[in-house]
């Protein structure tokens, strides 16, 4: 079986990372693409700047099918069609709303168990993630075990990925 391709984006708040993702996914030119939103509107500035990605999206001469999923990945599954394109929107937000209920471990699998399984329907899964230490250092214990875990999840990536990148104000270096 053909796996897709995978693509790791990272960058700090605003960097301009998912705005990069749309735009590389849509140079795939995938019959389909499939934007799974895993970040959740906390206020009125995220919820402008959700409602601004998708008004872009619905702009493009691309076919694009939003998921709100913040939770429960696996349940995207079924939508996905062979050859699909996916952006996954933001892989960092899934893996802290999944921590509220299970064991790092558990996520853990979860995490690569799915993206395994979309790989093997989709063309290209382009996951977007924040930056590990874009916020202030915290000395709490369990902030900085996240913070270690979260790092080890995008070596993981990075490694599995075929190309990753970093943005930074809107400049995108590659790393791979």
């Amino acid at each position: 079986m053909v796996q897709g391709k995978l693509v790791f984006i990272t960058g700090g708040v605003r960097s301009g990372k998912s705005s990069f993702a749309e735009h590389y996914l849509m140079n795939e030119q995938t019959q389909r693409n499939v934007y799974i939103a895993s970040g959740v509107a906390v206020d009125g500035e995220m919820t402008e700047r959700i409602e601004r990605h998708k008004l872009d999206r619905e702009s493009y001469s691309v076919d694009w099918v939003t998921i709100e999923q913040p939770r429960h990945l696996e349940q995207t599954i079924p939508q996905i069609e062979q050859g699909d394109g996916i952006l996954w929107d933001c892989v960092t937000t899934w893996l802290a709303n999944e921590l509220f209920v299970s064991e790092m471990e558990i996520v853990e699998k979860k995490l690569f168990q799915t993206i395994d399984t979309l790989l093997e329907k989709a063309q290209v899964v382009v996951i977007v993630s924040n930056e590990v230490l874009d916020e202030t250092l915290s000395t709490y214990d369990a902030t900085l075990l996240y913070q270690k875990w979260i790092g080890r999840i995008h070596q993981q990536l990075v490694s599995k990925a075929n190309h990753a990148f970093e943005m930074e104000y809107g400049l995108k270096h590659q790393w791979k």
